[in-house]
């Protein structure tokens, strides 16, 4: 199915969409559900290294975020970007900055399946 916009008035669409993030997943997966969570970090607290039991899909609500896996490099996220935290690869970093910050979470999760985040030894 394909939508076309029709411009309202002049060349301005009355809605317009976006590509933000198509991430690919590494291997086939059972998601029966996926549970969003609204997650706040108090202003310079660090995530610390973690490891997710299932992909984590994101969108900064407000704040800013320094976001790293591990091996690449880090990026500060802000209002409206967008962030995918593989299962079980290691997230070196997910710190707030000073204004702390409000995110959306998205857990692909199996049927009888919680989401669930492990903190490693560096």
């Amino acid at each position: 199915m394909h939508v076309h916009d029709t411009p309202a008035t002049g060349d301005t669409p009355p809605i317009t969409r976006s590509v933000l993030l198509d991430q690919p997943l590494p291997a086939a997966r059972a998601t029966h559900r996926v549970e969003i969570r609204r997650i706040t970090i108090a202003p310079h607290h660090a995530g610390g290294l973690h490891v997710h039991n299932c992909p984590v899909f994101g969108s900064v609500e407000t704040g800013s975020v320094v976001y790293q896996i591990e091996g690449e490099p880090a990026s500060v996220l802000g209002p409206g970007d967008v962030f995918y935290e593989p299962q079980g690869v290691r997230i070196a970093r997910f710190d707030a900055q000073e204004d702390g910050v409000t995110f959306l979470g998205y857990f692909l999760l199996d049927a009888d399946e919680s989401p669930e985040i492990d903190f490693p030894s560096p």
